[in-house]
């Protein structure tokens, strides 16, 4: 087994696709082609979670935050993210980094959120914009169903619950080849008319390549015709954060105290209580300040996320209750749920829970 296998099922977990831009996803440290020994998964690859991979006997460190987030032109050891990656390379150790690729998945970290206080008929608070796009290709009405098949298998068609999706009409084609050309239908030199049919589907942009292979693959036409568009679309089971519901209704006070509980915060920084039941939440693992505008435009009773500064609880304009958990906090099953879909996926192999607080806040 090698360190690109495991990475293979990362990342069918968490598409590198859906992460963020400013992001710095994927393998960070080490050589995929490395034979993989163990796997250790954590919040955070610190120099103790290192030491704690090495104990183990894992030479493969998959991580939710990225150790290495920004460009370093030094590696001396002067500070905790140089001595964690001067560790691991001395001790051909391996990391990995999911982050944001997890954080838009439907089924990531803020799935594991809502899942953690019991919310139902959730959905994502902010859909992924561009991100979708349409192809239009033509072929004969014989190579149709090979045709749509084909980019099926590929992975288009998808939309929301359904799959195998297109639309496809009947036309009429004309074309002439020249000399050099080697047309399937017809003869080259004479203008040839004939029936066709037009198929349209849609793909996430990320398999466009994967989808553009099966089209030349299974057309055929000499010269594939076909048009690709980006779509203005949002990806409403890709993004970040979610909204769902709480079975029954709580007050202001339950419901912090619940959330308290379940996430095993140490304390809970709040905006005032507006004296109403607390049905709808919308939740953003990690610093999710920026989405407090789509929580009140979602009718969210509460938003929870972390990481707010003094000014934005005033943005709760007594709307919206606005809790700050904590951003470890808000994350905290998310190395768990990891852990859980590698074993599920490889039963067999060694994938080891780091026993390790990454925690930088502590509370009195």
């Amino acid at each position: 087994m090698k360190i690109k296998d495991i990475i293979s099922i990362l990342e069918e977990m968490a598409p590198l696709a859906y992460a963020e831009d400013f992001d710095n996803v994927g393998l960070l440290v080490g050589d995929q082609n490395e034979q993989c020994q163990g796997v250790l998964v954590c919040h955070d690859a610190l120099e103790n979670v290192i030491e704690e991979a090495i104990s183990k006997n894992c030479n493969l460190v998959v991580c939710f935050h990225p150790i290495l987030f920004s460009g370093l032109k030094k590696i001396t050891g002067k500070n905790y993210v140089e001595r964690s990656i001067l560790k691991a390379i001395k001790n051909d150790i391996a990391i990995y980094a999911v982050h944001t690729a997890l954080d838009n998945h439907k089924e990531g970290v803020n799935k594991i959120f809502c899942d953690a206080l019991g919310l139902i008929d959730t959905k994502i608070l902010i859909p992924k914009a561009n991100f979708i796009r349409k192809l239009i290709t033509y072929t004969t009405p014989e190579n149709a169903d090979e045709v749509r098949n084909a980019l099926f298998t590929a992975g288009a068609g998808t939309i929301g619950n359904y799959d195998n999706c297109s639309f496809n009409s009947e036309g009429t084609f004309t074309f002439k080849g020249n000399e050099n050309s080697n047309p399937v239908i017809g003869e080259k030199g004479k203008l040839h008319t004939g029936a066709e049919i037009k198929i349209e589907v849609i793909f996430e942009k990320h398999l466009e390549n994967k989808i553009l292979k099966a089209l030349f693959s299974n057309h055929i036409y000499e010269e594939v015709a076909y048009e690709i568009y980006d779509l203005q679309n949002s990806h409403k089971n890709i993004g970040l954060g979610m909204i769902g519901e709480l079975p029954t209704a709580l007050t202001e006070r339950d419901f912090m105290q619940f959330v308290k509980d379940k996430m095993q915060a140490n304390g809970i920084r709040h905006s005032e209580f507006l004296n109403k039941e607390i049905k709808k939440v919308a939740v953003l693992g990690g610093s999710g300040s920026y989405a407090i505008k789509n929580a009140i435009q979602a009718g969210a009773d509460a938003f929870l996320t972390a990481d707010l500064k003094y000014h934005q609880f005033y943005e709760a304009e007594n709307k919206i209750l606005l809790a700050d958990i904590g951003h470890f906090e808000s994350e905290r099953y998310t190395k768990n749920y990891i852990v859980d879909y590698l074993i599920k996926k490889m039963p067999n192999f060694a994938f080891i829970l780091s026993e390790e607080n990454t925690n930088p806040v502590k509370y009195l």
